[in-house]
């Protein structure tokens, strides 16, 4: 499964939905955000079914990333039951990644 496209109008709905979601805050012009798209296309397809990989243009939607007080980019949150649990910033490797998600499963 390929990570949803969200945007600052589906933002709250989405996390509703889902008991656990990774929201990617990332930008088109960021080359560490590119670096992570290959990890964030692997773990959607492993995790997939256990949880909701989502991804938001920080750029085209200015309202949640100041919401969440995101001031770098790739910032990954983990989303449990509506609740941010914790944050990745930066890129890391997909270990690390891996990681951090086992613990909120």
């Amino acid at each position: 499964m390929s990570p949803l496209v969200i945007s600052d109008e589906n933002f709250d709905q989405i996390i509703g939905d889902n008991s656990l979601v990774i929201v990617d805050f990332w930008a088109e012009w960021c080359g560490p955000c590119r670096a992570m798209n290959p990890i964030i296309e692997e773990m959607s397809s492993i995790y997939g079914d256990k949880l909701v990989f989502a991804k938001l243009n920080v750029d085209k939607n200015p309202v949640t990333p100041s919401k969440y007080a995101i001031g770098s980019i790739p910032t990954f949150l983990i989303i449990k039951n509506g609740q941010v649990m914790t944050s990745i910033i930066g890129a890391v490797t997909q270990e690390i990644f891996e990681e951090k998600i086992n613990e909120y499963l």
